[in-house]
């Protein structure tokens, strides 16, 4: 096999001088990190323009809302897919055919001139996404030696949440002095200066080969137990019984994990021994996207705020995320990744904990500092607990464990709003129903911490 396909490790071990010992390409780290704010952007920059999509393409609201879920969507289907089809191809040339067709769907989003080649323009950036959504955690891992791995995966680890919360900010300037046009063509710069390093750093190793045709059955049942997840979580608040709706996804998993593209990622994590890794990511990224969308109705709604204020206030979550970032990839290479991770998920589960007696005589700075120590140990976290991921991951099976990891992870951040907003039953719209919705992010953050506290004991044990 390793004959037949360049392994992702391998590919950056070549260079004039030495080519027995990996390079450390720290240039293609801050391309991995840019592409992964750039995509998280994306998903959350166009949510803030669908009003103005919805009145500049006269549609209804209902139809603009597809501009989102049509890139949301085939992200998620592809994401284990595209793992499987990046395990057996160049990484280099994966990333620049990613980039350039993902600028391009953009620039054809931006050029809609009605709503049919709006959607279909998001559905195939979506696509697109996906591989880059995987080559992302590839591209940093491989670019420095195993020792310095922390550090390089907290650089994207970091940067992509940072894009999921600055997003609504960047896109209230752009709306207001620009148009909803703009929010599309605000991903370009990012996406040239990234293809530009890998270009001219990644080494040229590998081929680019079509996926096989069992990817798009594969795609079609992930997609679709996604979606009823998704659209049950939704109309739950209207009735309880939409809940029923989510049924259907455990049978289309299952007879997913029974196919030949479902069986690879099975062993992969079975081998790793990071099931509950992955479930961990999947519950912190819940807990910090419905906390962060509960927080910003409550602001917007409740309190009254302006868009520029609140989105102020929620600027405090990524500011303490990059500042704790930057260590948190030091301390993964010499404490250890696992008691890393664990701290960070304690942290965030903290910060979180401490919002739970909101009340509507808070001030903009009491929300702050607890969203700063959520944003901390989301900071903390990342980077170590991908390390973690990708270091256990079996030989040749690279894409696939980070295609793994990214997929937890975007569906955590696509089930927290809908899980807050299903929570709102427990109490009214009002602070009652938002406290409800803070806790059950609450408890999705210490169900991450239970399950890190968990894998670090039995790898402890298997250790000694």
């Amino acid at each position: 096999m390793a004959a037949q396909h360049d392994l992702p490790e391998a590919k950056l071990r070549h260079s004039t001088g030495n080519p027995d010992g990996p390079v450390d390409r720290w240039s293609l780290v801050v391309a991995a990190g840019l592409l992964s704010f750039v995509a998280m952007l994306d998903m959350n920059v166009v949510n803030l323009a669908l009003t103005d999509i919805s009145a500049g393409l006269h549609i209804s609201p209902g139809v603009a809302q597809w501009a989102a879920l049509g890139y949301q969507l085939p992200l998620v289907a592809l994401l284990l897919p595209a793992g499987r089809w990046l395990d057996q191809v160049g990484t280099r040339s994966a990333l620049l055919l990613a980039v350039g067709c993902f600028g391009a769907c953009s620039a054809l989003a931006s050029s809609a001139p009605w709503a049919s080649w709006l959607i279909a323009a998001r559905f195939a950036q979506g696509a697109f996404g996906a591989v880059l959504f995987v080559l992302m955690p590839v591209l940093a891992a491989t670019a420095v030696r195993p020792e310095l791995r922390g550090r390089a995966m907290s650089v994207p680890a970091t940067l992509g949440p940072l894009g999921a919360v600055t997003g609504p900010v960047i896109g209230g300037l752009l709306l207001d002095h620009i148009g909803w046009r703009a929010v599309f063509l605000i991903k370009l710069p990012v996406c040239l200066a990234a293809a530009l390093i890998v270009l001219r750093h990644a080494p040229r190793a590998g081929r680019l080969s079509p996926p096989d045709r069992g990817s798009l059955g594969d795609a079609a049942l992930i997609g679709s137990a996604v979606a009823t997840v998704l659209l049950a979580l939704t109309l739950a608040p209207k009735a309880s019984l939409w809940l029923l709706l989510a049924l259907p996804a455990a049978p289309l998993v299952a007879v997913w994990l029974r196919r030949p593209g479902g069986r690879p990622v099975a062993e992969t994590l079975r081998a790793a021994g990071t099931t509950g890794v992955n479930a961990a990511v999947l519950a912190l990224a819940a807990g910090f996207a419905a906390c962060h969308y509960l927080l910003a109705q409550h602001l917007r709604g409740q309190e009254g705020e302006s868009a520029t204020r609140t989105a102020l206030t929620m600027l405090a979550f990524p500011l303490g995320m990059v500042v704790a970032g930057r260590f948190g990839g030091r301390l993964a290479d010499r404490w250890g990744a696992r008691p890393t991770a664990l701290t960070g998920a304690a942290v965030t589960t903290l910060g979180l904990l401490l919002l739970l007696p909101l009340d509507e005589g808070w001030a903009d700075a009491d929300i702050a500092w607890r969203l700063a120590l959520a944003g901390a140990g989301m900071g903390l976290n990342g980077g170590p607990t991908q390390a973690l991921v990708m270091t256990a991951s079996p030989p040749g099976r690279l894409a696939t464990a980070g295609s793994a990891v990214q997929l937890a992870r975007s569906l955590g951040f696509a089930l927290g709003p809908a899980l807050a907003t299903a929570a709102t039953l427990a109490g009214d719209r009002t602070t009652t129903g938002t406290r409800s919705g803070i806790a059950l992010a609450v408890t999705a953050a210490a169900s991450a911490v239970a399950l890190l506290a968990l894998h670090h004991h039995r790898a402890h044990r298997a250790t000694a």
